[in-house]
């Protein structure tokens, strides 16, 4: 097939003064290259992505390039800051292609998704889990300063917990994390005031109501509580699905105790192994497990029983009256078949 027999698709624009026009049939693809110079004056030729993807919102292109959360860019577009391709953008629902248009926040041009990042932190007390707070309070954001990706916390430990913190800027792991179908274990050591009866105890295993925001009140998920130091203030270790805010605080004032410390040692896959303040990357390994994990518990599938010796036996026993009965008949017939042939001979030539 040649080429007059091709049927044209599109220009595609690689350079700025030349088009690449491609070609293409059932089973040929042929190009030839026009000198736009040469064209009338005014002509526009069409162009398309040569990598063919699907533009996005802008918000989402913002906050992959790590210039802001998807609300902060929101406002950022609205309030005219945001040029796609020279022109300012208002709208919300504007699309762009992040590699082929030209996207500029405060005039500074964006450089593309950045890589995603995993930090596990060990959050002291006294730091806001938040990337900004209004009373101007240390934010966990002071401590990851080093870094330089625009990671944001997994989760929330209040102002008085400590312990384990996840921070990335992959959005769908932390979105996966938190999603209370995929009933990641937390677990917390936490001191509290007085020693808890049992029953207190049991009770917190089972759930109990709390209150929430609005005045409503939810009842918490089962749980795993254990007492791992007795003392006139005792250990105990807490294990939740769950994440609701100061929930492990409001389930032991349920029981009428008040906690005095909490520090979460575990998320998931994850242990706490770095000092109070600092913090570490994870490994690919650690990252693959956190995925694992945030794809929720894995339920298997019903297999079949496998049969006993005893049905065995009685399947065996089965088959072999079966056969014994039906030797006699076939016996039979196949002595009448043998009489048949002795009593009429075949003639002979």
């Amino acid at each position: 097939m040649d080429e007059a027999e091709c049927r044209p698709l599109r220009d595609y624009q690689i350079f700025p003064h030349a088009t690449w026009r491609l070609r293409a049939g059932l089973s040929c693809f042929a190009a030839t290259r026009v000198d736009l110079s040469a064209e009338p004056h005014g002509v526009k030729h069409p162009s398309v992505s040569l990598n063919l993807m699907p533009p996005e919102r802008l918000q989402k292109i913002m906050a992959a390039a790590g210039v802001a959360s998807r609300r902060k860019a929101e406002e950022l577009i609205t309030s005219g800051r945001v040029k796609v391709n020279g022109q300012v953008v208002t709208e919300l629902g504007t699309k762009a292609d992040a590699e082929q248009d030209h996207i500029r926040v405060d005039g500074k041009l964006l450089q593309g998704p950045e890589r995603y990042t995993y930090i596990a932190l060990n959050k002291p007390k006294g730091y806001v889990t938040t990337v900004s707070d209004p009373e101007k309070r240390p934010t966990v954001m002071d401590l990851v300063r080093g870094v330089k990706a625009r990671v944001y916390p997994v989760g929330r430990l209040d102002w008085a917990s400590e312990g384990l913190l996840l921070m990335t800027n992959d959005g769908a792991l932390a979105n996966g994390l938190m999603k209370a179908e995929s009933h990641v274990p937390k677990v917390y050591v936490v001191k509290v005031a007085g020693q808890p009866e049992e029953g207190k105890l049991e009770k917190l295993r089972r759930g109990v109501s709390i209150a929430e925001k609005g005045g409503r009140r939810m009842r918490t998920a089962p749980a795993k509580v254990q007492l791992i130091r007795e003392a006139d203030n005792p250990w105990l270790e807490v294990t939740l699905v769950e994440g609701r805010n100061r929930q492990i605080r409001k389930m032991f004032e349920e029981v009428g105790h008040h906690v005095e410390k909490i520090r979460r040692v575990k998320f998931g896959p994850l242990s706490l192994d770095v000092p109070p303040g600092e913090f570490r990357n994870l490994t690919l390994k650690e990252v693959a497990q956190l995925k694992a994990a945030a794809s929720g518990p894995k339920t298997p599938k019903p297999r079949a029983p496998k049969p006993n010796r005893e049905h065995r036996n009685r399947a065996a026993t089965a088959a072999t009256k079966a056969t014994a009965s039906a030797s006699p008949r076939q016996s039979s017939a196949s002595g009448q078949r043998r009489t048949g042939r002795r009593r009429f001979p075949a003639a002979r030539a």
